[in-house]
């Protein structure tokens, strides 16, 4: 959503709640817990960190759920799908660059796998049945979608959202995609660390934070209470 949108949005719930209504929930699904990957990359006890980049939705929660994660060394917030010249918000907001608003997990394979981080994706960290939406915000900048970056990746994306359709774990199709990753762009200084900067913020407490207590309370060991920010040192 636009920021003027989502500023608008966020006075509004704000001003609904104060007044005493029940604020209707928009993006609080309640987390599902799924079964692990049943195909996975192995662990790599002396690899270099990787990288795995995703889109669910508005990127401010998804970069949030993952840099209180485990493993997790850098979770920065951008676009995926487009190209160079259009990789800024005003561009992507009005949902025709081809660019959604992703993330990029980087991680340490030996404390995390690539299916794990999958797994939380698909948990606690967007609605994977939600087409071209999520929550409030809808467009095709937030599309459910996965970046692979090698073949090996991409087989344990297809191979997951298979066995998940298989299990029926949701009350809908999965629509996310798998797409081709041309090329990853960071989002402005502004949209890096939102959540962490702005729990208060009523589009946050409404949609966001939900997501980091569900993290909590499905994935209590991958759970970190120091989130990994942008611009900090990676946490030890």
């Amino acid at each position: 959503m636009h920021s003027i949108f989502k500023t608008a949005a966020s006075a509004a719930l704000l001003a609904a709640a104060l007044a005493g209504f029940a604020v209707p929930s928009q993006a609080t699904e309640t987390a599902v817990v799924l079964p692990a990957p049943a195909r996975d990359m192995a662990p790599a006890p002396s690899a270099k960190p990787e990288t795995a980049v995703i889109a669910g939705g508005c990127f401010w929660g998804v970069q949030g759920v993952f840099q209180h994660v485990h493993g997790v060394s850098g979770a920065v917030s951008g676009y995926a799908g487009g190209d160079a010249k259009s990789a800024h918000y005003e561009a992507v907001s009005g949902g025709n660059t081809g660019h959604a608003e992703a993330v990029r997990i980087t991680y340490d394979p030996s404390k995390i796998s690539y299916g794990q981080i999958l797994q939380i994706y698909f948990s606690v960290a967007h609605n994977p049945t939600e087409l071209n939406r999520q929550g409030p915000d809808t467009g095709t900048q937030y599309r459910s979608a996965i970046f692979p970056s090698n073949a090996e990746q991409l087989q344990v994306a297809k191979a997951y959202v298979a066995q998940l359709d298989k299990a029926r774990v949701f009350k809908a199709p999965i629509v996310t995609t798998t797409e081709p990753m041309k090329a990853f762009y960071p989002a402005e200084a502004y949209h890096q660390n939102y959540l962490t900067r702005h729990p208060d913020d009523a589009y946050i407490l409404e949609n966001d934070i939900p997501k980091l207590d569900n993290l909590k309370k499905v994935f209590p060991k991958r759970y970190r209470a120091a989130p990994a920010l942008v611009g900090a040192a990676p946490p030890g």
